[in-house]
Protein backbone atom coordinates (compact mmCIF):
# COMPACT_ATOMS: atom_id res chain seq x y z
CA UNK A 1 0.00 0.00 0.00
CA UNK A 2 1.44 3.29 -1.13
CA UNK A 3 1.80 5.94 1.62
CA UNK A 4 0.63 8.99 -0.47
CA UNK A 5 -1.45 7.25 -3.22
CA UNK A 6 -4.98 8.19 -3.29
CA UNK A 7 -7.82 5.41 -4.59
CA UNK A 8 -10.49 7.16 -5.77
CA UNK A 9 -13.64 5.19 -5.77
CA UNK A 10 -15.53 5.70 -8.83
CA UNK A 11 -18.89 3.43 -9.39
CA UNK A 12 -20.88 3.97 -12.47
CA UNK A 13 -23.72 3.05 -14.40
CA UNK A 14 -24.90 4.59 -17.14
CA UNK A 15 -23.61 8.27 -16.85
CA UNK A 16 -21.71 8.27 -19.98
CA UNK A 17 -23.16 12.26 -20.44
CA UNK A 18 -21.36 12.93 -17.10
CA UNK A 19 -18.28 10.85 -16.96
CA UNK A 20 -15.77 12.51 -18.46
CA UNK A 21 -16.51 15.55 -17.04
CA UNK A 22 -15.85 13.75 -13.95
CA UNK A 23 -12.81 12.23 -14.83
CA UNK A 24 -11.50 15.66 -16.28
CA UNK A 25 -11.96 16.90 -12.60
CA UNK A 26 -9.68 14.25 -10.90
CA UNK A 27 -6.87 14.95 -13.90
CA UNK A 28 -7.40 18.69 -13.14
CA UNK A 29 -6.25 17.84 -9.24
CA UNK A 30 -2.94 19.80 -8.38
CA UNK A 31 -2.42 16.65 -5.71
CA UNK A 32 -1.40 14.17 -8.84
CA UNK A 33 -0.45 10.83 -6.70
CA UNK A 34 -4.04 8.76 -7.44
CA UNK A 35 -5.41 6.09 -8.95
CA UNK A 36 -9.13 6.42 -10.17
CA UNK A 37 -11.05 2.97 -10.06
CA UNK A 38 -13.82 3.45 -12.30
CA UNK A 39 -16.15 0.14 -11.38
CA UNK A 40 -18.67 -0.51 -14.18
CA UNK A 41 -21.96 -1.91 -13.11
CA UNK A 42 -22.43 -3.14 -16.69
CA UNK A 43 -23.56 0.06 -18.36
CA UNK A 44 -25.91 -0.55 -21.12
CA UNK A 45 -24.90 3.05 -22.64
CA UNK A 46 -21.43 4.62 -24.33
CA UNK A 47 -19.87 4.96 -20.70
CA UNK A 48 -17.17 1.86 -21.44
CA UNK A 49 -16.56 4.31 -25.24
CA UNK A 50 -16.49 7.58 -23.27
CA UNK A 51 -13.70 6.31 -20.83
CA UNK A 52 -11.46 4.73 -23.43
CA UNK A 53 -9.47 7.34 -24.72
CA UNK A 54 -8.44 7.89 -20.78
CA UNK A 55 -7.69 4.81 -20.30
CA UNK A 56 -5.51 4.43 -23.21
CA UNK A 57 -3.87 7.69 -22.24
CA UNK A 58 -3.48 8.13 -18.67
CA UNK A 59 -2.55 5.05 -16.63
CA UNK A 60 -3.51 6.26 -13.31
CA UNK A 61 -6.95 5.40 -14.30
CA UNK A 62 -8.22 2.40 -13.94
CA UNK A 63 -11.57 0.16 -15.23
CA UNK A 64 -13.33 -2.76 -14.03
CA UNK A 65 -16.34 -4.18 -14.58
CA UNK A 66 -18.90 -6.60 -13.04
CA UNK A 67 -19.50 -10.01 -13.98
CA UNK A 68 -23.83 -8.80 -14.21
CA UNK A 69 -25.25 -5.97 -13.22
CA UNK A 70 -25.00 -6.23 -9.25
CA UNK A 71 -25.91 -2.40 -7.92
CA UNK A 72 -24.22 0.30 -6.27
CA UNK A 73 -23.33 -1.85 -3.20
CA UNK A 74 -21.23 -4.76 -4.72
CA UNK A 75 -19.96 -2.07 -7.14
CA UNK A 76 -17.97 0.14 -4.89
CA UNK A 77 -16.70 -3.22 -3.22
CA UNK A 78 -15.07 -4.42 -5.78
CA UNK A 79 -13.28 -1.32 -6.25
CA UNK A 80 -11.73 -1.20 -2.98
CA UNK A 81 -10.65 -4.83 -3.15
CA UNK A 82 -7.92 -3.64 -6.07
CA UNK A 83 -7.40 -0.34 -4.40
CA UNK A 84 -3.96 0.15 -3.65
CA UNK A 85 -3.75 3.81 -1.68
CA UNK A 86 -3.74 4.76 1.70
CA UNK A 87 -6.14 7.48 1.08
CA UNK A 88 -9.92 6.06 -0.05
CA UNK A 89 -11.62 9.45 -1.60
CA UNK A 90 -15.33 8.79 -3.33
CA UNK A 91 -16.49 10.26 -6.20
CA UNK A 92 -19.59 9.31 -7.97
CA UNK A 93 -19.61 9.16 -12.02
CA UNK A 94 -21.73 12.26 -12.16
CA UNK A 95 -19.76 14.50 -10.04
CA UNK A 96 -17.12 16.64 -9.69
CA UNK A 97 -14.62 18.12 -7.46
CA UNK A 98 -12.26 21.60 -7.50
CA UNK A 99 -8.66 21.31 -8.26
CA UNK A 100 -7.21 21.63 -5.10
CA UNK A 101 -10.17 18.89 -3.65
CA UNK A 102 -7.17 16.77 -2.64
CA UNK A 103 -4.34 18.67 -1.78
CA UNK A 104 -6.05 20.48 1.08
CA UNK A 105 -8.06 17.80 2.37
CA UNK A 106 -4.93 15.24 2.79
CA UNK A 107 -3.12 18.04 4.58
CA UNK A 108 -5.46 18.60 6.92
CA UNK A 109 -5.63 15.30 7.73
CA UNK A 110 -2.39 15.14 8.06
CA UNK A 111 -1.33 18.24 9.88
CA UNK A 112 -3.87 17.24 12.43
CA UNK A 113 -3.84 13.02 12.95
CA UNK A 114 -7.33 12.83 11.03
CA UNK A 115 -8.04 9.18 9.45
CA UNK A 116 -11.94 9.97 8.35
CA UNK A 117 -12.95 13.58 6.93
CA UNK A 118 -15.18 14.94 5.20
CA UNK A 119 -15.51 18.26 3.17
CA UNK A 120 -18.17 20.80 2.20
CA UNK A 121 -20.16 21.50 -1.09
CA UNK A 122 -22.63 22.65 -3.69
CA UNK A 123 -25.25 21.25 -6.01
CA UNK A 124 -24.66 21.42 -9.77
CA UNK A 125 -27.97 20.78 -12.22
CA UNK A 126 -27.50 18.40 -15.37
CA UNK A 127 -26.13 20.99 -17.27
CA UNK A 128 -23.82 21.81 -14.92
CA UNK A 129 -25.06 24.72 -13.71
CA UNK A 130 -24.79 26.05 -9.72
CA UNK A 131 -28.38 25.40 -7.99
CA UNK A 132 -27.09 28.05 -5.15
CA UNK A 133 -27.61 25.32 -2.53
CA UNK A 134 -24.09 24.61 -0.03
CA UNK A 135 -24.13 21.96 2.20
CA UNK A 136 -22.23 21.51 5.13
CA UNK A 137 -22.41 19.23 8.13
CA UNK A 138 -20.87 19.11 11.94
CA UNK A 139 -17.14 20.02 12.54
CA UNK A 140 -16.94 16.16 14.64
CA UNK A 141 -18.83 13.60 13.83
CA UNK A 142 -18.52 10.53 16.52
CA UNK A 143 -20.11 7.11 16.28
CA UNK A 144 -23.27 7.99 17.57
CA UNK A 145 -23.46 10.99 15.53
CA UNK A 146 -22.99 8.90 12.41
CA UNK A 147 -25.77 6.50 13.44
CA UNK A 148 -28.13 10.08 14.18
CA UNK A 149 -27.73 10.96 10.40
CA UNK A 150 -25.44 10.46 7.18
CA UNK A 151 -23.74 13.61 7.69
CA UNK A 152 -21.06 13.60 5.02
CA UNK A 153 -21.45 13.72 1.48
CA UNK A 154 -20.58 10.77 -0.96
CA UNK A 155 -18.48 12.90 -3.11
CA UNK A 156 -16.24 14.76 -0.09
CA UNK A 157 -15.33 11.54 2.18
CA UNK A 158 -11.75 10.22 2.76
CA UNK A 159 -10.34 7.80 4.96
CA UNK A 160 -6.92 6.30 5.68
CA UNK A 161 -6.82 2.86 5.15
CA UNK A 162 -4.22 2.38 6.98
CA UNK A 163 -6.28 3.10 9.94
CA UNK A 164 -10.03 2.02 8.88
CA UNK A 165 -8.59 -1.11 6.82
CA UNK A 166 -10.82 -3.18 4.00
CA UNK A 167 -14.34 -1.94 3.84
CA UNK A 168 -16.97 -4.27 2.54
CA UNK A 169 -20.57 -3.65 2.98
CA UNK A 170 -23.89 -5.51 2.64
CA UNK A 171 -25.65 -5.58 -0.82
CA UNK A 172 -28.45 -3.02 -0.39
CA UNK A 173 -29.86 -0.91 -3.16
CA UNK A 174 -30.16 2.45 -1.33
CA UNK A 175 -27.95 3.79 1.64
CA UNK A 176 -25.19 2.09 0.54
CA UNK A 177 -22.74 5.20 1.11
CA UNK A 178 -24.16 5.77 4.48
CA UNK A 179 -23.58 2.00 5.17
CA UNK A 180 -20.07 2.46 4.45
CA UNK A 181 -19.57 5.37 7.00
CA UNK A 182 -21.30 3.47 9.35
CA UNK A 183 -18.61 0.82 9.39
CA UNK A 184 -15.58 3.60 9.33
CA UNK A 185 -16.64 5.32 11.95
CA UNK A 186 -16.70 2.80 14.08
CA UNK A 187 -12.66 2.93 13.48
CA UNK A 188 -11.99 6.90 13.52
CA UNK A 189 -14.27 9.71 14.32
CA UNK A 190 -14.92 12.04 11.20
CA UNK A 191 -13.95 15.57 11.17
CA UNK A 192 -14.93 18.47 8.39
CA UNK A 193 -12.84 20.19 6.68
CA UNK A 194 -14.68 23.51 6.44
CA UNK A 195 -14.10 24.41 2.53
CA UNK A 196 -16.32 24.28 -0.11
CA UNK A 197 -14.54 21.50 -2.85
CA UNK A 198 -17.37 19.17 -4.51
CA UNK A 199 -19.91 19.70 -6.75
CA UNK A 200 -23.00 17.06 -6.23
CA UNK A 201 -25.03 16.80 -9.32
CA UNK A 202 -28.94 16.95 -8.69
CA UNK A 203 -30.35 14.52 -11.28
CA UNK A 204 -34.02 13.00 -11.70
CA UNK A 205 -33.37 9.83 -10.35
CA UNK A 206 -31.67 10.97 -7.04
CA UNK A 207 -33.22 9.44 -3.72
CA UNK A 208 -33.84 12.88 -2.03
CA UNK A 209 -36.30 13.17 -4.59
CA UNK A 210 -38.13 10.35 -3.35
CA UNK A 211 -41.14 10.28 -1.16
CA UNK A 212 -40.91 10.39 2.19
CA UNK A 213 -42.54 7.09 2.71
CA UNK A 214 -39.54 5.68 0.76
CA UNK A 215 -36.98 7.15 2.97
CA UNK A 216 -38.56 5.57 5.70
CA UNK A 217 -38.21 2.36 4.41
CA UNK A 218 -34.43 2.61 2.71
CA UNK A 219 -33.53 3.67 6.10
CA UNK A 220 -35.48 1.05 8.05
CA UNK A 221 -33.42 -1.23 6.04
CA UNK A 222 -30.12 0.03 5.80
CA UNK A 223 -30.36 -0.40 10.04
CA UNK A 224 -31.96 -3.84 9.75
CA UNK A 225 -30.05 -5.30 7.05
CA UNK A 226 -26.87 -3.49 6.75
CA UNK A 227 -26.10 -2.49 10.10
CA UNK A 228 -27.83 -6.15 11.54
CA UNK A 229 -29.53 -4.15 14.25
CA UNK A 230 -32.90 -5.36 16.14
CA UNK A 231 -36.65 -4.88 14.81
CA UNK A 232 -36.88 -1.65 17.54
CA UNK A 233 -33.35 -0.50 17.41
CA UNK A 234 -33.81 0.12 13.44
CA UNK A 235 -37.13 1.98 14.31
CA UNK A 236 -35.41 4.03 16.47
CA UNK A 237 -32.65 5.28 14.73
CA UNK A 238 -34.92 5.54 11.79
CA UNK A 239 -36.80 7.51 13.52
CA UNK A 240 -33.84 10.06 14.58
CA UNK A 241 -32.48 10.24 11.62
CA UNK A 242 -36.04 11.65 9.83
CA UNK A 243 -35.66 14.38 12.22
CA UNK A 244 -31.83 15.16 12.23
CA UNK A 245 -32.43 15.28 8.37
CA UNK A 246 -35.02 18.12 9.24
CA UNK A 247 -32.21 20.17 11.73
CA UNK A 248 -29.43 19.37 9.13
CA UNK A 249 -31.76 21.68 6.19
CA UNK A 250 -32.20 24.35 9.14
CA UNK A 251 -28.51 24.49 9.97
CA UNK A 252 -26.34 23.11 7.27
CA UNK A 253 -28.00 23.93 4.17
CA UNK A 254 -27.53 27.11 2.69
CA UNK A 255 -29.66 28.16 -0.13
CA UNK A 256 -27.53 31.29 -2.03
CA UNK A 257 -28.43 33.23 -4.80
CA UNK A 258 -26.69 31.25 -8.00
CA UNK A 259 -25.20 34.49 -8.88
CA UNK A 260 -23.16 34.45 -5.24
CA UNK A 261 -19.95 32.93 -4.82
CA UNK A 262 -20.30 29.53 -3.52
Amino acid sequence: MSNSLVSIITPTYNCGRFIEETIKSVQAQTYTEWEMIISDDCSTDDTREVIAPYLESDPRIKYICNEKNSGAAITRNNALKVAKGRWIAFLDSDDLWLPEKLERQIRFMEENGYAFSYTEYSEINEKSEELGVKVSGPKKITKWGMYGYCWPGCLTVMYDADVVGLIQIEDIKKNNDYAMWLKVILKADCFLYKENLARYRKRGGSISNHSYKALVNWHYKLFREADHRGKIASVFLTGGNMVLGVIKKIFYVKHLNRYEGI
